[in-house]
């Protein structure tokens, strides 16, 4: 997040009617709901876990336990059991 000051990137008359609320102190404007990004998205954690629940139920198909999953991805036993159900869940049966 930038600092900008009011004078360089504001309407003299919008400037003066936020002046009217607050004067030297520090405002932050967010963005439109719908110009936001979602959680992980700019900095890419999103796809990083992702494609680690990827590989945890390709390794739990393949035939690992949770026990040896735990230790590999340094998750609880209760994390690896959800992102496989949920994995189970985001694949239709044929």
């Amino acid at each position: 997040m930038n600092y900008k000051n009011g004078r360089d990137v504001l309407p003299p008359s919008l400037l003066k009617e936020l002046q009217k609320y607050i004067q030297g102190d520090l405002i932050y404007v967010p963005k439109p709901a719908d110009q936001r990004a979602n959680w992980g998205e700019v900095s890419g954690t999103r796809k990083l876990l992702a494609e680690r629940n990827r590989e945890i139920c390709v390794h739990y198909r393949n035939g690992a336990t949770v026990a040896e999953l735990e230790r590999k991805y340094h998750l609880s036993s209760e994390s690896i059991r959800k992102i496989i159900v949920k994995a189970k869940h985001l694949v239709a049966p044929v």
